[in-house]
């Protein structure tokens, strides 16, 4: 049975109520409300800003809302807390959205999800916030900068809290205006079947704007698709979906062709595809991940982006050795992490996350560290990779086993890396930190280790 036809904002609401009510991830809870209802172009990029804003600036309209309810808005029903949050979105950050349509639009949908007289209540409420919209004075920057950048830019307090130790006020209010920035769509060409200049020529007769990105010398940014999985030039294997970021992981562990690459912690395989495409599928790329599903998404991407020599095996990463013993000329530790570095790309994981959550990860992350360097041939590189921009899951991290592991050394990473990424100096200390409002990537962390010949 053809799904009923309904509007944007409906579609918005279904995702807030999933991510709220069932734990759902804000883009897979889109991807399939978008998936069923199948709304024009227009419709979809409208759901989305509206259902990703709304989920990224959830305190900052949980707080102005709550200003104008007699009782908690976690005392409302769940489709009208969703409606206001929606509503006021609209209002503060829509700007090509008429107030009174913004209005109009909650109080239709009240008297669809909610009690009859529930429509006349949202209506109140919205009005009085565009009546008073100017009244509203966050806290003071001086007399409390915690509040005042956690209410104003959206972000958990205890994160600002860090920030704010680490980066001071100004480097923490620009971080957090990074992260409310909708990021860029990127692509990764598949130079094994095309260059990137043939496969923007391609993608512009696709219908697409397209432009290289900055860094990266195979990433393409990309505007003006409705679906990339409907692309023949995707269905033909031409590119992979990857920030920029990212992309230059498998640049800095450089694997030669014929040689021997691992990725202890590879799904969905983004980096893996693209270590075999630097060597030109020549050698053995060994994937390894815990979750047997995970696997199928690494073959899957092989078969599409035909690449040969990638082997996907199920491994924990906490215990690889055994026949793998000093086995890589290449090993690549993309560690489980916080994510923080990716809060832009993720509206709904700045809410998930949890300070006593890191040093469970760090522990974990040391536990991968120190099984994936026993792989390591002497002589060969252990590239450590997250996409974190925490101390003590990046640098720290990597100041702890080498610490304990005097057989490796840090390596210049200029060779590797674009010399726009950062200062020279910077580089041939071995590692880098990618940050969203000094790169405008997503947070990355990359360090190139060698192991020592004996």
């Amino acid at each position: 049975m053809k799904p009923e036809a309904i509007g944007a904002r409906e579609i918005a609401l279904h995702v807030l109520k999933a991510v709220e009510a069932d734990g759902a991830y804000a883009n897979l809870a889109l991807n399939r409300a978008l998936e069923e209802h199948q709304p024009s172009k227009l419709d979809r990029g409208f759901a989305t800003e509206l259902a990703y804003g709304t989920v990224r600036t959830l305190n900052t309209l949980d707080w102005i809302i709550s200003r104008f309810l007699q009782k908690p808005l976690a005392a409302q029903n769940i489709w009208v807390r969703n409606i206001l949050r929606q509503g006021a979105y609209q209002l503060f950050y829509m700007d090509r959205v008429p107030p009174p349509a913004a209005c109009n639009e909650a109080v239709e949908l009240a008297k669809k999800y909610a009690s009859p007289g529930t429509a006349g209540f949202v209506n109140g409420v919205l009005r009085n916030i565009i009546r008073h919209r100017e009244e509203i004075v966050f806290p003071s920057l001086e007399e409390d900068p915690v509040g005042h950048i956690s209410l104003k830019y959206s972000h958990p307090t205890w994160i600002v809290e860090r920030w704010l130790d680490e980066f001071g006020i100004e480097g923490t209010i620009a971080l957090c205006r990074a992260n409310n920035i909708t990021p860029p769509n990127t692509v990764r060409t598949n130079t094994l079947r095309i260059t990137r200049e043939a496969l923007a020529e391609r993608l512009e007769a696709e219908g697409l704007q397209v432009q290289k990105t900055r860094f990266a010398p195979e990433g393409l940014e990309i505007k003006g698709f409705y679906s990339l999985h409907a692309l023949p030039s995707f269905q033909e294997g031409l590119f992979q979906v990857q920030d920029e970021s990212s992309m230059l992981v498998a640049h800095a562990v450089n694997p030669v062709p014929r040689s021997r690459a691992l990725d202890v912690c590879s799904a969905p395989g983004g980096k893996t595809t693209h270590l075999a495409q630097l060597m030109r599928d020549e050698g053995t790329v060994m994937a390894l991940d815990v979750h047997p599903h995970k696997l199928e998404l690494i073959r899957q991407n092989c078969r599409r982006l035909g690449v040969t020599s990638v082997q996907a095996v199920l491994k924990d990463a906490r215990d690889i050795p055994g026949a793998f013993t000093e086995w890589a000329d290449y090993v690549l530790v993309d560690a489980p992490c916080s994510g923080l570095g990716v809060l832009r790309r993720r509206p709904d994981a700045r809410w998930r996350k949890e300070p006593a959550q890191m040093a469970a990860l760090v522990r974990l992350q040391d536990a991968v560290l120190q099984a994936a360097a026993r792989c390591v041939r002497p002589g060969g590189v252990l590239v450590y990779s997250t996409c974190s921009i925490t101390h003590e899951e990046n640098l720290g991290q990597v100041q702890n086993f080498l610490g304990r592991h005097p057989d490796f050394v840090l390596e210049d990473l200029g060779p590797f890396l674009p010399g726009g990424l950062a200062e020279p100096a910077l580089l041939a200390r071995g590692h880098v930190t990618m940050y969203p409002h000094v790169q405008g990537t997503d947070g990355f962390f990359i360090a190139r280790m060698r192991r020592r010949k004996v």
